[in-house]
């Protein structure tokens, strides 16, 4: 024993000095409760304040993400209604527009002549250096039979139609080469033929042949359907002169017509299916 405490009695007497370190810190700190809890809350209060403040971050992020998807569903909502809106508003004034072109071919059908006619939209356009139609949506279902003319809600004539089928038909320009209608100058009543030509056609607009050699057009003139044997309604206008011209023979005069009808800004058109003259 003595041997041992000669051998090691420094680090023994060390361990017991640390051993009354620790019971004395632990008595103090046992009889001294206030200055733990402040040694304690003193260095937890950081940790503290900081989880506070992400706990509060978190929570406002989850309330903004709660709030944007509650705003973006709103907005969605809001867009659908106003393209409701929109469509409803598109057409109101297509309505609007077809009411005002039913006016005025009613209008046109009581001062000049009683009209049968059917309605149609153009769906498509041809021109090209060979022809000019347009398609519409209205065929041999509706009445629409090929012979009967085009006209716009105004009486001007567009051409004819040249082929149906059940729900379609097609419409050959007054300007296409194919086209061939009785004319008449309407301020000197001389008659003539208003066909399409084929130099002219890529300028749109047609001739007026055949006429008398007395005739004595101007430019200016209004030219419409002569009517002669009941094919075609009277009256209805071709359009108006814009040049008098000579044949390369010299001996006969002829017409170049612009046509009263903006044949490239057609939507709407009216296919006369029948018609009595009213004298």
């Amino acid at each position: 024993m003595k041997r041992f405490l000669t051998k090691h009695g420094i680090l023994v007497l060390s361990a017991a000095t640390a051993v009354a370190v620790v019971l004395s810190l632990v008595s103090f700190f046992s009889s001294n409760t206030d200055l733990l809890t402040n040694i304690v809350n003193t260095v937890s209060t950081p940790f503290r304040s900081a989880s506070a403040a992400v706990a509060e971050w978190v929570g406002e992020k989850l309330r903004y993400a709660s709030e944007y998807d509650a705003m973006k569903e709103r907005i969605q909502e809001l867009e659908l209604e106003i393209a409701k809106m929109e469509e409803q508003l598109r057409q109101a004034e297509a309505d609007s527009d077809e009411n005002q072109r039913l006016r005025k071919l009613l209008d046109l059908r009581e001062q000049q002549r009683d009209l049968q006619w059917e309605s149609a939209r153009v769906i498509q356009r041809d021109a090209s250096n060979w022809e000019a139609t347009l398609s519409l949506n209205v065929g041999t279902d509706f009445g629409v039979e090929v012979g009967d003319c085009v006209i716009t809600e105004a009486g001007y004539l567009v051409g004819l139609i040249t082929d149906a089928g059940s729900n379609w038909s097609t419409c050959t320009a007054l300007i296409d080469t194919e086209f061939s209608m009785g004319a008449v100058i309407f301020r000197t009543g001389d008659v003539g033929v208003a066909e399409g030509d084929f130099n002219l056609m890529q300028e749109g607009e047609l001739r007026l042949g055949y006429l008398d050699a007395a005739a004595t057009p101007q430019v200016g003139d209004l030219v419409v359907t002569s009517g002669l044997g009941g094919y075609y309604p009277a009256q209805m206008v071709i359009g108006y002169i814009r040049e008098v011209m000579t044949d390369d023979d010299g001996l006969a005069q002829y017409a170049v017509l612009e046509p009263a009808a903006a044949l490239e800004e057609l939507q709407q058109v009216f296919v006369v299916k029948d018609f009595t003259v009213v004298e």
